[in-house]
C-alpha cells in the first residue's frame, strides 16, 4: 500500500500554495494514504481487458444533426411586428429616458 510521509504532504501543500499547520500535516497524510490505497485497489481490478472510460454506462449523443434550413425572410419576420422602421423592429426607447 502506498504511503505518504509528513514531509511529502508538506511538499504537496507548498506546491498547491496551501499553508497547513504542522498538526494537520499528519492528519492529511493519513487521509491521503487511504485515498491512495483505494486508487491502488481500483488499479488492481482494472486489467488490460478493461478499457479506460469516463462513465460506467455507455453514453451516446442525443442531439440531432445540425442541418441548415431556410429561415424567415425579413418581410415575413416583420409581418407580425407591432411597429417597424426601415426594415427593422421598432421598440420603445428604454435608455436615456428621464425617470
Amino acid at each position: 500500500m502506498p504511503s505518504l510521509t509528513r514531509d511529502e504532504v508538506a511538499h504537496l501543500a507548498r506546491l498547491a500554495r496551501l499553508q497547513l499547520p504542522d498538526d494537520e500535516l499528519a492528519h492529511y497524510a493519513e487521509q491521503l494514504e487511504v485515498i491512495l490505497g483505494a486508487v491502488a485497489q481500483v488499479s488492481e481490478v482494472a486489467g488490460a481487458d478493461v478499457p479506460p472510460t469516463s462513465h460506467p454506462l455507455p453514453l451516446r449523443n442525443v442531439t440531432r444533426e445540425d442541418v441548415s434550413r431556410p429561415g424567415l425572410t425579413a418581410e415575413e419576420a416583420l409581418a407580425g411586428a407591432p411597429a417597424q422602421e426601415e426594415g427593422r423592429f421598432r421598440v420603445p426607447r428604454i435608455l436615456g429616458e428621464e425617470a
